[in-house]
């Protein structure tokens, strides 16, 4: 099977080759007025093996986007994939795939440290009862008990 080259970097990915948790860049875009964003895939569970379930992905959404920002300016947003195995991290500027390690770890760091998620109301969210801290904190725990691997992208 060769499919055809596609527009959405993550598309153009052989899933089967990949050997999650592992953070890997992505894309790189240049914006029109030189400023330079980097995409990094962040992956917590196996390709079309396992999932995070939507309490957890939400909750370490909130968490991870309020608690990374103690971390770095540099970040642009941490958005869930639709698949359910991880995150895209932007961040503004070039940081190599170590440096974007460091701002994950200290920041699920943070995520274990929680009490509540943050925003976790009708108020502030849009599925404000759908949120887990326990299952976001599970999450954390188990992507970063794997942090020797991280930057292994293929077995």
């Amino acid at each position: 099977m060769n499919p055809e080259r596609m527009n959405v970097e993550s598309f153009n990915l052989d899933h089967r080759t990949v050997s999650a948790p592992y953070v890997r860049v992505a894309d790189r875009k240049q914006l029109p007025q030189g400023d330079v964003i980097t995409k990094y895939d962040v992956r917590f569970t196996q390709p079309n093996v396992a999932h995070l379930q939507m309490k957890a992905i939400h909750s370490l959404e909130h968490l991870f986007a309020e608690s990374s920002r103690n971390h770095s300016a540099s970040v642009i947003d941490f958005s869930p994939m639709g698949c359910q195995t991880g995150y895209y991290l932007i961040l503004q500027g070039e940081p190599d795939v170590a440096a974007a390690a460091n701002l994950i770890e200290a920041t699920l760091a943070d995520v274990l440290k929680a009490t509540e998620v943050p925003a976790a109301n009708e108020i502030q969210c849009g599925w404000g009862e759908n949120h887990s801290l326990a299952e976001a904190q599970d999450a954390a725990r188990a992507f970063l008990a794997q942090r020797a691997v991280w930057e292994q992208v293929t077995a």
